[in-house]
């Protein structure tokens, strides 16, 4: 991250610290922004805002990040040692390109799994409401994920 520049919460990162509500008041200003990015590019459809813009299509897991973040769903977070230290989303890049990967996480014992599925269909939900198909699977150790990727309408061929 560059000093001074807004990055959303993938859930890799440590804790959000901002006081006063600083990171809130970060947060819709970026997600404001990336909507005025769809007003201004999505001319083409009938409500530019239901359809992700090829901004996001290309930079997908921070878009992801972004709108979980903006629909105040919690990250999850790691200490300085890598280690869980915070139940949340985590948003990483999915298996095929132009995809995205959310997963439920948290400390060891914390009850992520346990919260997982209800989670995962929030997000899914707000991500859904943004144009974004968000599909939910289950993986190894029969632990749940969303793969996250643009409509068909509008991905890159």
């Amino acid at each position: 991250m560059t000093a001074g520049a807004f990055d959303a919460a993938t859930g890799d990162g440590p804790a959000a610290d901002a006081p006063d509500g600083r990171r809130a008041a970060e947060v819709r200003v970026a997600f404001e922004g990336l909507m005025q990015i769809r007003r201004l590019t999505n001319t083409g459809t009938d409500d530019p805002l239901a359809v992700p813009a090829a901004w996001e299509i290309n930079q997908v897991v921070r878009s992801v990040a972004l709108t979980l973040e903006a629909a105040g769903i919690t990250p999850s977070a790691v200490d300085a040692a890598g280690a869980r230290s915070a139940t949340g989303y985590r948003v990483g890049a999915g298996e095929r390109p132009g995809t995205a990967r959310v997963e439920w996480l948290g400390p060891p014992g914390g009850g992520a799994a346990q919260e997982e599925q209800e989670a995962l269909t929030r997000c899914a939900s707000e991500l859904g409401r943004l144009g974004w198909t968000a599909l939910l699977y289950r993986g190894p150790r029969r632990r749940r994920f969303l793969e996250v990727e643009p409509p068909a309408a509008v991905r890159p061929r």
